[in-house]
């Protein structure tokens, strides 16, 4: 799933049209918040997933 310079352009430009300029960069914030709590309940699952392992060998 690799985007280019030109779909990246294409959903920035449709976003703004969407939800205009200022709403942006709220939902830009909002999204990278997303992404960081997922991550850290991915690695929250993985490190139990390790002491899982390292307890039943």
């Amino acid at each position: 799933m690799n985007l280019g310079f030109g779909e990246i352009a294409i959903i920035v430009i449709v976003a703004l049209l969407i939800f205009g300029p200022s709403k942006l960069p709220q939902l830009g914030k909002a999204a990278g918040q997303t992404l960081h709590e997922f991550k850290r309940g991915m690695r929250g699952v993985m490190e139990e997933e390790e002491d899982h392992t390292k307890k039943t060998n």
